[in-house]
């Protein structure tokens, strides 16, 4: 006798469908064998299985069992099969009907005493049920307000296995799960806290006006990493559809818990002593890493010159693609990175090479040799980098400034708007959402300076020696002027800004 139950394997947030066929016949002792390329996780389901069959009191036949777990040539990984193995198992021996479980989508991970645990991946598994048009999921019970997000489909929360095979089978009934909440807008701290800087917090408005890359040099205690824990109070809240999008990425990584999705943008900042598979992703299972997990939000790398240099160069192609792609001897998985990189480093190990009296006796050579630990073509992709100075006693007996974050973030939710609309018109593909997003022909037909404007462009990109990535970041730059302006034309003045913020980009 045979059963089929359907479920879903992961490449990044996609879902392919896994159809779990399960064979009971021929002599055997009431073993359980596992076929379809799965990992280790997977193939010790058969002892969690039985455990929890055993504890509801079903003894398995005895005969051979046998599941496959296809298409076979697809990686299966994670403890999310137990429980459609389980529920095969129970249709091919008939304590089900095929009727129960068809045309469901069934993830969860089974204890031994019969409890379904959560489990990573519900969210875009539910998505995946719904734009497919089946019938509904099965997942854990604490799974199953996230499950809820996805509209037009049957969720089927079950906190164990028991009251599931009640549930299918009619003799109870489970509750229908919680609906997923927003979280409430967090409380971020205000621009106003931070005293003098100005030429850094307009640099910190462009960026956020833009969504631009943004390095800042500058002494211990100049209010670098301060003012980086700022931007996300400038920055406007995730569209519905990139909150999805950002929930999905948290669903795979099994870092979205009870469902809740947040509107505010991602702001990640790890520990400088991160390895690649940490920021970039990747490990046994091929997790998403930081960049995945600021897609669509900020990842700020404090103490940039201290991460190890082959792991800096690892972000060179996420920042250019959008996309961390994780390759593996028999597949590759994709993770969406499109991310807003703001980095913090001192001007050498000691951080007061521009005081001759705290400086160390290398100063001023020791300084060149720190900041090359920093590759030329990962300068390259910062759209700005500015020098932050050391606050004086003057600056901090000053009066709190006069504007916060309420009215940065308002002028640059009025430069966003605009990008939004012109992009929506211009790029059929969606895309493109910001200026530091544009590329090619569509950059030159926002972006293209007027005749003074070009010129300047001509003589500092010889002057400067600038790369044709730097030239294009520039004109990314002025456009973001032009915009906070609300200037239809890139004038001078805005190109002439725009070079101003290259230090020591390329």
């Amino acid at each position: 006798m045979g059963a089929r139950v359907t479920t879903v394997a992961f490449r990044g947030i996609e879902t392919v469908e896994v159809d779990v066929q399960v064979h009971v016949g021929g002599g055997g002792m009431g073993a359980v064998s596992l076929v379809g390329l799965a990992d280790k996780a997977v193939t010790e389901s058969r002892e969690r299985v039985v455990a929890a069959l055993s504890a509801l009191g079903l003894a398995l036949p005895y005969k051979r069992i046998t599941v496959n777990l296809a298409p076979a040539d697809l990686p299966k990984e994670g403890g999310h099969f137990d429980l459609p193995i389980a529920l095969g198992i129970l249709v091919a021996i008939g304590a089900l009907s095929v009727e129960d479980v068809a045309d469901r989508i069934v993830l969860g991970e089974l204890a031994l005493d019969g409890r379904i645990s959560p489990v990573a991946g519900v969210l875009p598994a539910a998505v995946a049920a719904a734009g497919s048009g089946r019938r509904g999921v099965i997942c854990p019970a604490a799974c199953g307000p996230e499950a809820r997000w996805a509209e037009g489909i049957e969720v089927i929360a079950a906190p164990d296995l028991l009251s599931l095979l009640n549930h299918l089978r009619g003799i109870q009934v489970l509750p229908e799960p919680a609906d997923g909440v927003v979280e409430a807008e967090p409380h971020y701290p205000d621009l106003k806290d931070v005293k003098g800087q100005e030429t850094a917090k307009r640099a910190l408005e462009v960026v956020a006006a833009g969504n631009h890359n943004l390095l800042m040099i500058g002494p211990p205690g100049a209010g670098k990493s301060m003012m980086a824990a700022r931007l996300p109070g400038l920055l406007p809240p995730l569209t519905p559809a990139e909150a999805l999008e950002v929930s999905m990425i948290r669903s795979v990584a099994g870092v979205l818990r009870e469902g809740r999705i947040e509107r505010s943008r991602p702001f990640r900042d790890p520990h400088h002593s991160s390895s690649a598979p940490a920021l970039i992703g990747g490990g046994i299972r091929a997790k998403p890493g930081e960049v995945s997990l600021a897609h669509r939000g900020v990842l700020f790398l404090d103490e940039l010159a201290e991460f190890p240099r082959p792991v800096l160069d690892a972000l060179r192609q996420p920042i250019e693609t959008g996309e961390a792609v994780i390759a593996r001897a028999n597949h590759h998985v994709t993770y969406p990175a499109r991310f807003q990189l703001v980095a913090a480093m001192n001007p050498c190990r000691c951080g007061h090479m521009a005081d001759p009296g705290r400086a160390c006796g290398r100063a001023p050579r020791c300084g060149g040799d720190y900041q090359n630990r920093l590759s030329g073509p990962l300068l390259d992709r910062f759209d700005l980098a500015i020098e932050v100075q050391a606050v004086s006693a003057a600056d901090l007996s000053l009066p709190p400034p006069a504007e916060g974050s309420a009215a940065v973030a308002a002028r640059v939710a009025a430069a966003r708007a605009v990008q939004t609309e012109r992009y929506r018109r211009l790029d059929p593909t969606g895309t493109v959402r910001t200026n530091a997003d544009a590329n090619g022909e569509l950059l030159t037909a926002v972006a293209e300076p007027d005749p003074p404007g070009r010129d300047l462009m001509r003589r500092a990109a010889e002057k400067l020696q600038l790369s044709a990535r730097g030239y294009h970041r520039v004109l990314k730059v002025a456009r973001t002027l032009a915009d906070l302006d609300r200037a239809d034309t890139v004038t001078r003045i805005h190109v002439a800004e725009a070079l101003a913020y290259r230090g020591r980009a390329g």
